[in-house]
């Protein structure tokens, strides 16, 4: 048989297939997601989206389109175009750029929006969440006040914005728990990439006595590692870069609330609503990572607290206070 024939009755069996089968047709094509963020691919919090975009990419479920480095002036122009490209689902952050993301999801009502934010979901389509991984960040701070010896932490954040102060604020709440002695040392390079900046902050902090450091931006291990103190990450593990500086790690799995999001717009239920519990340790959104290469380094009677609190947490016996407030410097 001749190969056109052939591949004309393929064509016409496929066709016959879509309309006695309507999902036969639904199953061939992949939702369009498309992400925009304003820092590179392998930024702590961006990474975490990409990753989880990734895997749903590998899948097989989505085509997947990012663009990195957008600045804030550029971001409504970049939703736009992949709003007008036939985009199912668009991913990003909206802190720096609310007011617009928000008017671009009212421009396109059909498409659907998720988007990092510290507002409300807006109706129909406009949907938030935020790294809710201050459990893991608790018990990472119970890990760092039971292996200093100064009595002294500090902490490099990016902004002080509810983000990043409810983390700070609970690792500061965990290393009391176990050393109602610490001291801490707070100081924000008001940048969200700026490695460089980040590891001068530490060695400010490290050179008046901090001998673990918070490591809520990138940078901060790296004067760790060089001054031979201990570090504590955030977001995504680095032991690995690190093995002998970070100790444990407060991770951030964003698969839950992507996963949840490809899911309701395939079935058509996608709606306005706040992802941000999708991403406790519930809903496996969070963790603690294992302690890898310290696992016989941090004592044995503040690894059983910390099992012990994560258990209770799991059950809902503990409950971890969300305070988005700046927090402070205690260190004299």
């Amino acid at each position: 048989m001749p190969q056109t024939v052939k591949r004309r009755q393929l064509v016409l069996l496929a066709s016959a297939l879509a309309v006695a089968l309507p999902g036969f047709a639904f199953a061939q094509a992949k939702t369009k997601v498309a992400a925009i963020y304003t820092v590179p691919f392998e930024q702590q919090w961006v990474s975490r989206l990409h990753k989880a975009l990734k895997a749903a990419e590998a899948r097989g479920e989505i085509e997947y389109k990012a663009t990195e480095n957008v600045a804030n002036a550029d971001y409504e122009r970049v939703m736009r175009e992949y709003a007008t490209a036939g985009n199912a689902l668009i991913v990003g952050e909206a802190f720096a750029v609310e007011a617009a993301a928000r008017k671009v999801a009212k421009d396109f009502p059909k498409v659907s929006f998720l988007m990092g934010s510290s507002g409300k979901p807006q109706a129909p389509n406009f949907s938030v969440f935020d790294n809710y991984i201050q459990e893991p960040a608790y018990l990472s701070g119970m890990i760092a006040g039971g292996v200093t010896k100064s009595n002294k932490i500090g902490m490099v954040g990016g902004f002080p914005i509810p983000e990043v102060n409810r983390l700070m604020n609970a690792f500061m709440a965990g290393a009391k728990e176990t050393n109602p002695k610490v001291e801490f040392s707070v100081s924000f390079i008001n940048s969200w990439f700026d490695p460089p900046k980040a590891k001068e902050a530490a060695f400010a902090m490290i050179d008046k006595g901090a001998d673990v450091m918070y490591a809520e931006r990138f940078g901060v291990s790296d004067a760790a590692k060089e001054k031979g103190k201990l570090a504590i990450g955030n977001v995504i593990n680095t032991q690995d870069k690190y093995p002998d500086t970070v100790v444990a790690s407060a991770l951030w799995n964003m698969e839950p609330s992507i996963d949840r999001a490809i899911k309701a717009v395939k079935e058509g239920k996608f709606k306005a609503e706040d992802y941000g519990p999708y991403s406790m340790m519930k809903y496996k959104g969070s963790e603690l990572a294992p302690l890898g290469t310290f696992e016989k380094k941090v004592p044995a009677d503040i690894v059983t607290k910390v099992k012990a609190k994560e258990a209770d947490i799991l059950t809902g016996k503990f409950t971890v206070k969300v305070d988005d407030g700046q927090p402070k410097s205690s260190a004299k």
